[in-house]
């Protein structure tokens, strides 16, 4: 199935994708820009979130490649999160498929805001280095599992919830932070992506153009994420936090 596009319309994806780009490489929380975009047009919902996950892996992948050329992020200490994740992903993309993921919507905006809480009352999070309080291996395999298979089974908050748990944990700044979350997301995105791709929800030819406009906002933002630091990341990161538990609340209580 395909989706019908005007000029006009196209001109919309590409110019939402740089913008969902620019956000997603800094602080996460891209598809709070992309995915309202798709269904305005009149996609149906499970095209729209397939079609989302096309154009974001696009961003995800221009972005984490950014860092990583750019010395943020070191492949090899990342492996063992990469294959957890990976895992983790694969058991939460099999287990939606047979079951509702409806009891997670009201457990994540409690999470989420504790985060938000978290950071606001830490002037200094994440502006400096600091020294680990879990070992590295430790960390990867039991986030890359929980947060890979969070992703794949439901979504939302994912970028936020690595890059907490990287600074926290492993004692990141927010910039190295923000490089191996892109790293991590790519990888779960991947994994959704290609379980939408063989149920048929992808929507190829809004979701190239809107991949364009996603590397070209990808490329700029981590450019200035890492250019800036802490001082650009940290406000971005609060304001996609509190958009996604806004949206989570709106969804489930109201």
């Amino acid at each position: 199935m395909d989706f019908a596009l005007t000029p006009v319309i196209a001109l919309c994806l590409f110019a939402t994708g740089i913008a969902a780009g620019f956000v997603d490489s800094i602080a996460g929380g891209g598809g709070l820009v992309a995915l309202p975009m798709l269904l305005s047009v009149g996609m149906p919902p499970q095209l729209a979130l397939g079609t989302n996950k096309l154009q974001g892996s696009f961003g995800t992948f221009s972005a984490a490649l950014n860092y990583i050329q750019k010395g943020e992020v070191n492949l090899k200490e990342s492996a063992m999160g990469i294959v957890a994740t990976l895992t983790g992903a694969v058991t939460g993309a099999w287990t939606i498929q047979h079951m509702e993921a409806g009891f997670l919507q009201g457990l994540i905006p409690i999470l989420l805001l504790g985060v938000l809480v978290y950071t606001l009352a830490s002037p200094d999070f994440g502006d400096t280095q600091r020294k680990p309080k879990l070992p590295t291996p430790v960390f990867y395999t039991l986030c890359g599992l929980l947060l890979g298979f969070y992703d794949g089974f439901f979504g939302p908050g994912t970028g936020s919830f690595w890059t907490t748990g990287m600074v926290l944990f492993l004692g990141f700044s927010m910039t190295r932070a923000a490089g191996y979350t892109r790293v991590m997301n790519f990888t779960s995105n991947v994994v959704a992506l290609t379980v939408f791709i063989a149920l048929g929800n992808v929507v190829w030819s809004a979701g190239l153009i809107m991949a364009a406009g996603q590397v070209i906002g990808a490329r700029t933002g981590s450019s200035l994420a890492i250019k800036n630091g802490s001082r650009l990341i940290k406000p971005i990161f609060i304001t996609v936090v509190f958009l996604t538990t806004a949206r989570l609340v709106y969804q489930t209580y109201l």
